[in-house]
C-alpha cells in the first residue's frame, strides 16, 4: 500500500490573521440610503433596505 504523507496545514492557521481594513457605514453613506461605488470600471450601488440590511448590486 502506498503511503500518504499528511495534508499541508494552510499558512492562514499558523499566524494570526491580519486585521481587515473597517468602515462605519455611516461614513460610507453619509445619511443616504444608496451610494455608488467605481469599480474596476464598473458601477455598483451599495444600499440600505427597510430592514437596515445592505445590498450590493451591479
Amino acid at each position: 500500500m502506498p503511503s500518504h504523507s499528511p495534508l499541508p496545514t494552510p499558512a492562514s492557521s499558523a499566524a494570526p490573521p491580519a486585521a481587515l481594513p473597517r468602515f462605519d457605514s455611516t461614513e460610507l453613506l453619509k445619511g443616504a440610503t444608496t451610494v455608488e461605488i467605481q469599480h474596476a470600471g464598473q458601477r455598483y450601488l451599495l444600499r440600505v433596505t427597510r430592514e437596515n440590511k445592505l445590498i450590493l448590486t451591479k
